[in-house]
């Protein structure tokens, strides 16, 4: 699957949503699942700037593809960093940078989340790509 046919199929399940109470339900479902992560990756390192809640975001490389496993203290945000995931983790750094996240914005997630939240979001984006780019260099040589 393509990270925007991912992207379509997390619009297709939020469309069916109409009250944001019953979004956040899905959020929370979602991080819920999301497997946690091995106490050992939760490090410094991992660890995401920007976010005001404690999310750790792990990244494999494994033929020349990125895995994603992470967790985090916040209920909602656990939700968030797993529907990233959903989206882009099994994908090679080239289909990551080159990726636009339009769910985000077709969902309206930005739209409903707190100002630090959002930022959080962008964090997380953020961390994501920069694992891509980093990996996407180690390609190069």
């Amino acid at each position: 699957m393509t990270i925007n046919e991912a992207q379509d199929e997390v619009i297709e399940e939020f469309s069916g949503l109409d009250d944001w109470m019953d979004k956040y339900q899905m959020l929370i479902d979602m991080g819920n699942e999301l497997n946690g992560l091995d106490d050992k990756y939760k490090t410094e390192q991992n660890l995401i700037d920007g976010c005001q809640s404690r999310v750790w975001l792990q990244c494999d490389y494994r033929d020349g593809l990125l895995f994603f496993t992470a967790d985090s203290d916040a209920l909602i945000v656990k939700g968030i960093i797993a529907l990233l995931i959903k989206v882009i983790s099994g994908h090679s750094p080239k289909e990551i940078l080159d990726a636009d996240l339009y769910f985000i914005d077709r969902i309206g997630l930005r739209e409903h989340l707190s100002p630090t939240r959002s930022n959080g979001l962008l964090a997380m984006v953020k961390q994501i790509k920069d694992y891509a780019l980093a990996y996407s260099l180690k390609e190069a040589h």
